[in-house]
Protein backbone atom coordinates (compact mmCIF):
# COMPACT_ATOMS: atom_id res chain seq x y z
CA UNK A 1 0.00 0.00 0.00
CA UNK A 2 1.27 3.57 -1.13
CA UNK A 3 3.15 4.64 2.07
CA UNK A 4 3.05 8.03 1.54
CA UNK A 5 -0.62 8.52 1.34
CA UNK A 6 -2.37 7.54 4.61
CA UNK A 7 -5.43 9.06 4.02
CA UNK A 8 -8.14 6.35 3.05
CA UNK A 9 -10.28 7.82 0.72
CA UNK A 10 -14.13 6.81 0.48
CA UNK A 11 -14.46 8.26 -3.04
CA UNK A 12 -15.90 12.04 -3.72
CA UNK A 13 -19.32 13.12 -1.91
CA UNK A 14 -19.94 14.57 -5.74
CA UNK A 15 -18.69 14.50 -9.32
CA UNK A 16 -16.23 17.43 -9.48
CA UNK A 17 -17.62 19.92 -12.07
CA UNK A 18 -13.39 20.10 -13.42
CA UNK A 19 -11.14 17.47 -14.30
CA UNK A 20 -7.60 16.77 -15.83
CA UNK A 21 -7.85 14.04 -18.17
CA UNK A 22 -5.67 10.50 -18.30
CA UNK A 23 -3.23 11.08 -20.80
CA UNK A 24 -0.05 8.47 -21.49
CA UNK A 25 2.99 9.48 -20.78
CA UNK A 26 2.13 12.90 -19.44
CA UNK A 27 0.05 12.68 -16.10
CA UNK A 28 2.37 10.54 -13.89
CA UNK A 29 2.25 11.53 -10.02
CA UNK A 30 4.37 14.68 -11.38
CA UNK A 31 2.56 16.03 -13.51
CA UNK A 32 -0.75 15.86 -10.84
CA UNK A 33 1.64 17.03 -8.15
CA UNK A 34 1.51 20.72 -10.25
CA UNK A 35 -2.06 20.67 -10.97
CA UNK A 36 -2.96 20.01 -7.54
CA UNK A 37 -0.85 23.06 -6.79
CA UNK A 38 -3.24 24.91 -9.46
CA UNK A 39 -6.50 23.43 -8.34
CA UNK A 40 -7.59 22.19 -5.01
CA UNK A 41 -10.63 20.82 -6.42
CA UNK A 42 -10.33 19.73 -10.06
CA UNK A 43 -10.07 15.73 -10.09
CA UNK A 44 -7.18 14.22 -11.61
CA UNK A 45 -6.29 10.84 -13.02
CA UNK A 46 -3.80 8.69 -13.65
CA UNK A 47 -2.40 7.59 -16.93
CA UNK A 48 -4.11 4.59 -18.37
CA UNK A 49 -2.73 1.62 -16.36
CA UNK A 50 -3.42 -1.89 -17.45
CA UNK A 51 -4.82 -4.63 -15.45
CA UNK A 52 -1.61 -7.14 -16.62
CA UNK A 53 0.57 -4.43 -15.35
CA UNK A 54 -0.79 -4.34 -11.55
CA UNK A 55 -1.43 -8.04 -11.82
CA UNK A 56 1.96 -8.96 -12.67
CA UNK A 57 4.13 -6.08 -12.39
CA UNK A 58 5.85 -3.57 -9.81
CA UNK A 59 2.65 -2.35 -8.13
CA UNK A 60 4.00 0.65 -6.60
CA UNK A 61 5.74 1.89 -9.47
CA UNK A 62 2.27 2.34 -11.09
CA UNK A 63 0.38 3.01 -8.51
CA UNK A 64 2.42 5.52 -6.15
CA UNK A 65 0.75 8.69 -5.67
CA UNK A 66 1.19 11.70 -3.22
CA UNK A 67 -1.42 12.07 -0.39
CA UNK A 68 -2.07 16.12 -2.01
CA UNK A 69 -3.25 14.74 -4.93
CA UNK A 70 -6.48 13.62 -3.69
CA UNK A 71 -9.02 13.57 -5.27
CA UNK A 72 -7.19 11.11 -8.10
CA UNK A 73 -8.65 8.68 -10.09
CA UNK A 74 -7.26 5.24 -11.51
CA UNK A 75 -8.04 4.78 -14.65
CA UNK A 76 -7.97 0.75 -15.70
CA UNK A 77 -7.43 -0.86 -18.81
CA UNK A 78 -8.42 -4.34 -19.47
CA UNK A 79 -11.39 -6.33 -20.47
CA UNK A 80 -11.52 -9.70 -17.92
CA UNK A 81 -13.97 -8.67 -15.39
CA UNK A 82 -11.75 -11.14 -12.85
CA UNK A 83 -8.84 -8.89 -13.44
CA UNK A 84 -10.10 -5.79 -13.47
CA UNK A 85 -12.10 -6.55 -10.04
CA UNK A 86 -8.55 -7.74 -8.78
CA UNK A 87 -6.85 -3.91 -10.19
CA UNK A 88 -9.81 -2.23 -9.13
CA UNK A 89 -9.51 -3.56 -5.36
CA UNK A 90 -5.32 -3.07 -5.30
CA UNK A 91 -6.22 0.24 -6.63
CA UNK A 92 -8.22 1.36 -3.63
CA UNK A 93 -6.16 -0.15 -1.35
CA UNK A 94 -3.70 2.47 -2.35
CA UNK A 95 -6.23 5.02 -1.91
CA UNK A 96 -7.26 6.08 -5.03
CA UNK A 97 -10.95 8.23 -5.14
CA UNK A 98 -12.31 6.67 -8.08
CA UNK A 99 -11.71 3.61 -10.62
CA UNK A 100 -12.35 4.72 -14.36
CA UNK A 101 -12.50 1.93 -17.08
CA UNK A 102 -11.11 2.95 -20.04
CA UNK A 103 -13.30 2.65 -23.53
CA UNK A 104 -11.60 5.38 -25.89
CA UNK A 105 -7.91 4.46 -26.22
CA UNK A 106 -7.85 3.57 -29.82
CA UNK A 107 -4.10 2.84 -29.96
CA UNK A 108 -3.17 -0.64 -32.04
CA UNK A 109 -1.64 -2.05 -28.97
CA UNK A 110 -4.59 -0.95 -27.00
CA UNK A 111 -6.76 -2.86 -29.83
CA UNK A 112 -4.34 -5.96 -29.42
CA UNK A 113 -5.27 -6.31 -26.10
CA UNK A 114 -8.72 -6.27 -26.72
CA UNK A 115 -9.53 -3.24 -24.57
CA UNK A 116 -9.87 0.55 -24.88
CA UNK A 117 -11.91 1.78 -27.39
CA UNK A 118 -13.04 -1.57 -29.45
CA UNK A 119 -14.48 -2.60 -26.17
CA UNK A 120 -17.43 0.10 -27.27
CA UNK A 121 -18.36 -2.92 -29.75
CA UNK A 122 -19.03 -5.23 -26.42
CA UNK A 123 -21.19 -3.18 -24.03
CA UNK A 124 -22.08 -6.06 -22.40
CA UNK A 125 -18.52 -7.02 -21.62
CA UNK A 126 -18.59 -4.15 -20.49
CA UNK A 127 -21.18 -4.50 -18.48
CA UNK A 128 -19.78 -6.97 -16.90
CA UNK A 129 -16.64 -5.53 -15.99
CA UNK A 130 -17.96 -2.33 -14.23
CA UNK A 131 -20.12 -5.22 -12.36
CA UNK A 132 -16.89 -6.69 -10.91
CA UNK A 133 -15.15 -4.00 -10.12
CA UNK A 134 -18.45 -2.38 -7.94
CA UNK A 135 -18.68 -5.89 -6.20
CA UNK A 136 -15.08 -5.80 -4.76
CA UNK A 137 -14.65 -1.53 -4.09
CA UNK A 138 -17.02 1.03 -2.05
CA UNK A 139 -15.67 4.05 -4.46
CA UNK A 140 -16.96 4.77 -7.48
CA UNK A 141 -16.40 2.94 -10.57
CA UNK A 142 -16.81 5.27 -13.87
CA UNK A 143 -16.44 4.73 -17.80
CA UNK A 144 -14.24 6.85 -20.29
CA UNK A 145 -15.82 6.54 -23.57
CA UNK A 146 -15.80 7.69 -27.16
CA UNK A 147 -19.11 8.93 -29.06
CA UNK A 148 -18.57 6.03 -31.97
CA UNK A 149 -16.12 3.74 -33.60
CA UNK A 150 -14.80 4.20 -36.57
CA UNK A 151 -16.92 5.86 -39.15
CA UNK A 152 -20.41 5.07 -37.60
CA UNK A 153 -21.82 8.23 -36.25
CA UNK A 154 -24.93 6.88 -35.25
CA UNK A 155 -26.50 8.44 -32.18
CA UNK A 156 -28.16 4.98 -30.72
CA UNK A 157 -24.65 3.15 -30.72
CA UNK A 158 -23.59 5.02 -27.92
CA UNK A 159 -27.16 5.34 -26.53
CA UNK A 160 -27.05 1.71 -26.24
CA UNK A 161 -24.00 1.46 -25.07
CA UNK A 162 -24.36 3.58 -22.22
CA UNK A 163 -27.87 2.12 -21.35
CA UNK A 164 -26.08 -1.33 -20.97
CA UNK A 165 -23.68 -0.24 -18.94
CA UNK A 166 -25.58 1.75 -16.66
CA UNK A 167 -27.76 -1.17 -16.63
CA UNK A 168 -24.56 -2.43 -14.04
CA UNK A 169 -24.69 -0.14 -11.96
CA UNK A 170 -22.68 2.81 -13.49
CA UNK A 171 -23.75 5.96 -13.11
CA UNK A 172 -20.42 8.29 -14.45
CA UNK A 173 -19.96 8.91 -17.59
CA UNK A 174 -17.25 10.80 -19.12
CA UNK A 175 -17.89 11.33 -22.89
CA UNK A 176 -14.91 12.09 -25.23
CA UNK A 177 -16.99 13.67 -27.90
CA UNK A 178 -15.15 12.31 -30.98
CA UNK A 179 -15.38 9.11 -32.79
CA UNK A 180 -12.33 6.36 -32.55
CA UNK A 181 -11.17 5.13 -35.80
CA UNK A 182 -9.64 1.73 -34.75
CA UNK A 183 -7.79 2.09 -38.60
CA UNK A 184 -6.46 4.38 -40.55
CA UNK A 185 -5.65 6.89 -37.67
CA UNK A 186 -2.97 6.89 -35.05
CA UNK A 187 -3.37 7.87 -31.55
CA UNK A 188 -2.55 11.61 -32.50
CA UNK A 189 -5.00 11.84 -34.88
CA UNK A 190 -8.04 10.02 -33.32
CA UNK A 191 -7.52 13.31 -31.16
CA UNK A 192 -7.69 15.79 -34.20
CA UNK A 193 -9.37 14.32 -37.16
CA UNK A 194 -12.89 12.88 -36.36
CA UNK A 195 -15.06 15.61 -35.94
CA UNK A 196 -15.93 17.22 -32.26
CA UNK A 197 -19.47 16.64 -31.84
CA UNK A 198 -20.45 18.20 -28.27
CA UNK A 199 -24.07 17.84 -29.26
CA UNK A 200 -24.32 14.42 -28.54
CA UNK A 201 -23.06 13.99 -25.48
CA UNK A 202 -25.40 16.84 -24.58
CA UNK A 203 -27.87 15.05 -25.84
CA UNK A 204 -26.69 11.85 -23.57
CA UNK A 205 -27.25 13.96 -20.84
CA UNK A 206 -30.81 14.63 -21.90
CA UNK A 207 -32.05 11.25 -22.77
CA UNK A 208 -30.24 9.88 -19.31
CA UNK A 209 -30.65 12.71 -16.74
CA UNK A 210 -30.16 10.61 -13.99
CA UNK A 211 -26.77 9.82 -14.59
CA UNK A 212 -23.68 11.79 -14.21
CA UNK A 213 -22.20 13.13 -18.10
CA UNK A 214 -18.64 14.55 -18.72
CA UNK A 215 -17.82 16.42 -21.89
CA UNK A 216 -14.10 15.90 -22.99
CA UNK A 217 -12.04 16.78 -26.11
CA UNK A 218 -11.02 20.13 -27.99
CA UNK A 219 -11.65 22.02 -24.83
CA UNK A 220 -9.30 25.23 -24.72
CA UNK A 221 -11.61 28.06 -22.92
CA UNK A 222 -13.43 29.35 -20.07
CA UNK A 223 -16.13 30.15 -22.77
CA UNK A 224 -16.57 26.64 -23.41
CA UNK A 225 -16.55 25.09 -20.35
CA UNK A 226 -18.74 27.50 -19.20
CA UNK A 227 -21.37 26.87 -21.95
CA UNK A 228 -20.48 22.96 -22.05
CA UNK A 229 -21.33 22.95 -17.77
CA UNK A 230 -24.80 24.38 -18.86
CA UNK A 231 -25.74 21.20 -20.50
CA UNK A 232 -24.10 18.37 -19.02
CA UNK A 233 -22.57 17.71 -15.24
CA UNK A 234 -18.28 17.99 -15.88
CA UNK A 235 -15.88 18.77 -18.00
CA UNK A 236 -12.42 16.88 -18.56
CA UNK A 237 -9.81 19.16 -20.23
CA UNK A 238 -6.54 17.52 -21.31
CA UNK A 239 -3.70 18.52 -24.12
CA UNK A 240 -4.83 22.56 -22.81
CA UNK A 241 -4.14 21.86 -19.22
CA UNK A 242 -1.18 20.41 -20.23
CA UNK A 243 0.19 22.84 -22.17
CA UNK A 244 -0.81 26.07 -20.43
CA UNK A 245 -1.17 24.21 -16.87
CA UNK A 246 -1.51 27.81 -15.24
CA UNK A 247 -5.19 28.11 -16.79
CA UNK A 248 -6.39 25.53 -13.51
CA UNK A 249 -5.23 28.14 -11.65
CA UNK A 250 -9.09 29.87 -11.76
CA UNK A 251 -10.72 27.00 -11.52
CA UNK A 252 -11.36 26.93 -8.34
CA UNK A 253 -12.79 30.40 -8.06
CA UNK A 254 -14.44 30.19 -11.26
CA UNK A 255 -16.16 26.51 -11.30
CA UNK A 256 -15.83 25.32 -7.31
CA UNK A 257 -16.66 29.03 -5.76
CA UNK A 258 -13.75 29.26 -3.79
CA UNK A 259 -12.11 32.65 -2.91
CA UNK A 260 -9.72 33.82 -6.09
CA UNK A 261 -6.15 32.51 -6.16
CA UNK A 262 -3.34 34.68 -4.95
CA UNK A 263 -0.69 32.69 -5.87
CA UNK A 264 2.11 33.68 -8.43
CA UNK A 265 3.77 31.86 -11.38
CA UNK A 266 6.89 32.12 -9.30
CA UNK A 267 5.20 30.55 -6.01
CA UNK A 268 4.26 27.62 -8.01
CA UNK A 269 8.04 27.07 -9.35
CA UNK A 270 9.19 27.12 -5.65
CA UNK A 271 6.36 24.61 -4.73
CA UNK A 272 7.88 22.42 -7.45
CA UNK A 273 11.31 23.10 -6.24
CA UNK A 274 10.65 21.54 -2.81
CA UNK A 275 8.96 18.99 -4.36
CA UNK A 276 11.86 18.05 -6.76
CA UNK A 277 14.20 18.40 -3.41
CA UNK A 278 11.94 16.02 -1.49
CA UNK A 279 11.48 13.56 -4.74
CA UNK A 280 15.87 13.53 -5.09
CA UNK A 281 15.99 12.63 -1.44
CA UNK A 282 13.49 10.34 -0.72
CA UNK A 283 13.53 8.77 -4.02
CA UNK A 284 16.83 9.64 -6.12
CA UNK A 285 14.47 11.30 -8.43
CA UNK A 286 16.45 13.31 -11.26
CA UNK A 287 14.34 17.40 -10.79
CA UNK A 288 14.58 17.25 -14.53
CA UNK A 289 12.05 14.56 -15.31
CA UNK A 290 9.42 16.49 -13.05
CA UNK A 291 10.59 19.80 -14.61
CA UNK A 292 9.25 18.63 -18.24
CA UNK A 293 5.93 18.56 -16.82
CA UNK A 294 6.05 22.67 -16.05
CA UNK A 295 7.52 24.00 -18.94
CA UNK A 296 4.38 25.22 -19.97
CA UNK A 297 3.53 27.70 -16.67
CA UNK A 298 4.63 30.81 -17.92
CA UNK A 299 3.02 30.03 -21.46
CA UNK A 300 2.25 33.44 -23.05
CA UNK A 301 4.32 35.23 -20.46
CA UNK A 302 7.16 37.40 -21.21
CA UNK A 303 10.76 35.38 -20.87
CA UNK A 304 8.74 32.20 -21.29
CA UNK A 305 10.85 30.94 -24.00
CA UNK A 306 14.48 31.61 -22.18
CA UNK A 307 12.94 30.47 -18.73
CA UNK A 308 11.99 26.75 -20.76
CA UNK A 309 15.20 26.91 -22.29
CA UNK A 310 16.34 26.95 -18.90
CA UNK A 311 14.74 24.18 -16.96
CA UNK A 312 14.94 21.46 -20.41
CA UNK A 313 18.47 22.52 -20.13
CA UNK A 314 20.20 18.61 -19.93
CA UNK A 315 23.26 20.44 -19.62
CA UNK A 316 21.97 21.38 -16.10
CA UNK A 317 20.93 18.01 -14.77
CA UNK A 318 23.42 17.91 -12.10
CA UNK A 319 22.40 20.70 -10.26
CA UNK A 320 20.08 21.42 -7.34
CA UNK A 321 16.84 22.18 -8.68
CA UNK A 322 17.30 25.46 -6.48
CA UNK A 323 20.15 26.47 -8.72
CA UNK A 324 18.44 25.75 -11.78
CA UNK A 325 15.73 27.97 -10.67
CA UNK A 326 18.04 30.75 -10.08
CA UNK A 327 19.30 30.43 -13.46
CA UNK A 328 15.83 30.43 -14.93
CA UNK A 329 14.51 33.57 -13.25
CA UNK A 330 17.94 34.98 -13.73
CA UNK A 331 17.85 38.84 -16.32
CA UNK A 332 17.25 37.57 -19.47
CA UNK A 333 20.61 38.79 -20.63
CA UNK A 334 22.19 36.47 -17.85
CA UNK A 335 24.68 33.42 -19.77
CA UNK A 336 23.59 29.94 -19.69
CA UNK A 337 26.02 27.42 -18.59
CA UNK A 338 28.20 26.18 -21.25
Amino acid sequence: MNQENNKQNQGYTAYPRMSVAPMLDWSDRHCRYLHRLLSKHALLYTEMITTGALLHGDVQRHLRFNAEEHPVALQLGGSEPADLAKAAKIGQDWGYDEINLNCGCPSERVQRGAFGACLMNEAPLVADGVKAMRDVVGIPVTVKHRIGIDKNESYDFVRDFVGTVTEAGCSIFVVHARNAWLQGLSPKENRDIPPLRYDIVAQLKRDFPELTIAINGGIKTDEVVQEQLRLVDGVMVGREAYHNPWWLSRWDELYFGAAPSELTHLDIERAMVRYMEREARDHGTNWYSIARHMLGLRHGLPGARRWRQVWSDHRLKNLPASEVSAIANAQPEAALPQ
